[in-house]
């Protein structure tokens, strides 16, 4: 690639999606290329009409999207200018999209596709050098799942409206499915029965009440004993009443663990969701940012992960090889094994991409801790620790399972040691249930065939069958993979789309249906089996694999599938069958008209509406614990803003005052530090929520000042700058105290008790 310095004029374009990009590029290829952003998507189907001719091949009918005008009118005086353009779009299908559309409608003729797994200066310079025509097979399989997402959301959404009376209603391809896996379970859940059993424990010690462990009852005369009741209990508790408990084999096992394969996307969303406790949304929007780059001080910005939409478990031999230098150097030989590990991705994966990796192994997490948000760094020492642990050598335990025999009967006990910790020495994954597994647990105390042991407790305990449970975010998203519903970059829309149209709704950080996913799931199961199918739609998703592949026509495909959806859609709108929507009936009444209310489910949760709806539209918040919200407090508080009272009221994230007149939108926590907007010397700054609930501090003087800060101000000011001084939080934990101006490098130690430093 020549380095060589050019005029304005001259410089070869590269287009990437965003301005992280943009950034993280120019830190080190500098003043020999031009580097602008799309902003994502340029082009799309048209949102007031259906955009498809059903009747000339399913030909899409492609807008210029209205925020995008002025990008596009940017990027083509750019590229007239430019010697070379190359279409730098992400790697996987919707990139390739975006950079055919990219090249249709600037109608640049000669562009390049280049594409780079990690945004490296070697990534980047290597894609230059082997740039390529757009791959028009994976367009096509993009344009293959839109349209027949087009089609399916707008021909079945306006039914759901016709047969529901509501016209907030949506259907979607693969959200539909994910509902009814909601649904399904649930009903699992209602059939189940749960049966009674018991089991015996008893608590003994070779010597010391120190070196106590426990034996479950397993066999009775050598056979396998089900305890079905507390009479059959209780008779074998009267069997071994003064019964000697000796210690009969002795069998022990060294066990190899091997570690977990590094992240691909849907592993990465599930060990979020358990340790970090991360939807997957917000997993992915933070590893965009870690993948596009980050400001690392003097080094610029720096793309910190390999691409995070992968299904594929390949890790490039560099990235081994520089892997297993610094397990080498900072472990020592006996965590480096023989030669590096192989993992063999799932059936159907796309191998393209490599897994998510650091693009650098010696950028360890706590080296780049003070560049990065909370969410981030958590994240990317996530994936750092899975990476490194997955290239080190299998851990080593010791697994030891004791027999004890009392009378006719046979306890068991087992207990392990790390004999060798090996990759567990940094990270051990996740788990979705609480149980133990023998090589997980506590070692047994030292004990010798024939021993005789204390008992100090025969403990009988009555448990019943505990039916499937509720799906969290972690086992929906294993679950979507497994079926091969969806893809890698469609688990987190997936996820946050069936919360947000009131078709599930999380509790308790598991996913229930509502009344209203429940009504829809059932109608489209009847009307539409095809459409709610888990293996139609894998088959779906196979498909476009082979419209991907260049093993078939996408025009075939969609025809395949409109065909018998259109007969079906036919009979259903024939039909005079409605969507029925069971609804919670409350003693709680209308505050507009006094008539009873109902709880209802919308895009934020759980609410009472009126049971007149729509005649009347009355609504009261609900809390969590299901009771209607406080109604809003008088104060002697005024609004600074216009004067009006303001009166305390409750919100979702706790009570605030808020101002009583309804053309005022000025809010306020209580008991909120006096502290002066650094901007405008006038307002007062206060802690406010984005449409997300993620907490920022801005001026209550909005929108005539625009201040804003997303770190909690101390209500200390910066000594070199004037600046607000701000929290920098890891988690929950405050790490120091810096300053609000991105520009100054001021910061403070934290105090070595680690208590907090503002309140």
């Amino acid at each position: 690639m020549s380095r060589k310095k050019s005029t304005d004029t001259a410089k070869p374009l590269i287009i990437v999606e965003s301005p992280a990009k943009t950034k993280t590029l120019k830190n080190f290829l500098g003043d020999a290329y031009r580097v602008e952003a799309t902003m994502g998507h340029v082009r799309d189907l048209p949102e007031n009409r259906f955009g498809v001719d059903l009747e000339d091949g399913f030909k899409p009918e492609y807008v210029t999207l209205r925020e995008r005008r002025e990008v596009l009118k940017k990027l083509k005086e750019a590229a007239q200018q430019a010697s070379e353009v190359y279409l730098a779009s992400d790697p996987d299908r919707e990139g390739e999209a975006i950079a055919w559309h990219l090249k249709e409608a600037l109608k640049l003729q000669n562009a390049r596709r280049i594409e780079f797994n990690e945004i490296t200066r070697q990534a980047v310079e290597q894609a230059l050098q082997n740039p390529r025509d757009i791959d028009m097979n994976r367009v096509n399989a993009q344009q293959a799942r839109r349209i027949l997402d087009r089609i399916v959301g707008y021909k079945l959404s306006p039914l759901l409206w016709k047969k529901a009376s509501r016209n907030t209603l949506s259907a979607g391809r693969v959200q539909s499915v994910a509902v009814r896996l909601v649904v399904d379970r649930e009903r699992e859940i209602e059939s189940f029965v749960p049966e009674e059993y018991w089991t015996i424990t008893a608590r003994l010690t070779p010597d010391s009440p120190d070196n106590a462990f426990d034996a479950t009852l397993r066999l009775r005369d050598g056979e396998k004993l089900e305890l079905h009741n507390e009479q059959e209990a209780n008779a074998v508790l009267q069997e071994l009443e003064g019964a000697q408990y000796v210690v009969g084999q002795i069998k022990r096992t060294e066990r190899k663990r091997n570690p977990s394969p590094p992240f691909i996307t849907s592993t990465l969303q599930q060990e979020a969701a358990r340790k970090l406790g991360f939807s997957a949304k917000r997993t992915m929007q933070v590893a965009q940012q870690l993948y596009e780059g980050v400001e690392l001080g003097e080094q610029g910005s720096v793309g910190l992960i390999t691409y995070m939409r992968t299904d594929s478990t390949r890790v490039a031999n560099e990235a081994q090889a520089q892997a297993r230098e610094y397990i080498k150097g900072e472990f020592g030989d006996p965590y480096l094994p023989s030669k590096p590990p192989q993992y063999r991705s799932r059936r159907g994966a796309q191998d393209a991409h490599e897994a998510i990796r650091p693009t650098s192994v010696t950028r360890t997490p706590e080296s780049v801790k003070q560049y990065l948000s909370a969410d981030q760094f958590q994240l990317y020492r996530l994936i750092w620790q899975r990476f490194i642990a997955s290239q080190m050598a299998p851990a080593v335990l010791d697994v030891v399972t004791v027999d004890i025999q009392a009378n006719r009967y046979t306890f068991r006990a087992t207990g392990s040691s790390v004999k060798f910790d090996g990759f567990m020495r940094i990270y051990v994954e996740g788990k979705d249930t609480s149980e133990l597994s023998d090589e997980e647990r506590p070692p047994l105390p030292p004990m010798i065939e024939g021993q005789i042991l204390t008992l100090l407790a025969l403990v009988p305990e009555q448990h019943f069958t505990e039916p499937p449970p509720r799906y969290t975010e972690a086992t929906l998203v294993k679950a979507l993979e497994e079926k091969g519903i969806g893809r890698p970059s469609t688990y987190a829309t997936i996820l946050s789309t069936i919360v947000e149209r009131g078709y599930v709704e999380l509790r308790d950080k598991r996913f229930h249906p509502t009344p209203l996913g429940i009504a829809v799931t059932d109608y489209l199961v009847k009307h539409f089996p095809d459409i709610l199918d888990v293996q139609f739609t894998a088959g779906v998703e196979q498909q476009l694999d082979e419209i991907e592949e260049g093993n078939r026509e996408w025009t075939e495909v969609l025809q395949a599938f409109y065909g018998p959806f259109a007969q079906k859609l036919a009979e259903s709108e024939q039909s005079e069958e409605r969507v029925q929507v069971q609804v919670q009936e409350t003693d709680y009444e209308c505050p507009l008209c006094g008539s009873k209310m109902v709880v209802r489910t919308g895009r934020y949760g759980r609410f009472l509406g009126c049971s007149r709806y729509p005649e009347c539209k009355g609504v009261l918040k609900l809390t969590k614990n299901g009771e209607p919200a406080p109604p809003d407090r008088e104060t002697d508080e005024k609004c600074e803003q216009c004067g009006w009272p303001m009166v305390i009221r409750w919100g979702k994230y706790g009570d605030y005052l808020a101002c009583t007149n309804e053309k005022c939108k000025a809010r306020r926590p209580l008991n909120a530090p006096d502290i002066t907007c650094p901007s405008c010397k006038q307002g007062k700054i206060v802690e406010k929520r984005s449409r997300k609930g993620r907490a920022f501090y801005g001026c209550n003087r909005y929108p005539a000042c625009q201040f804003v800060v997303w770190d909690k101000p101390t209500g200390g000011i910066c000594p070199k700058c004037h600046s607000l001084l701000v929290e920098k939080r890891s988690g929950k934990e405050v790490v120091g105290i810096v300053c609000s101006n991105k520009d100054c490098d001021y910061r403070e130690d934290i105090p070595a008790e680690g208590q907090a430093l503002a309140s």
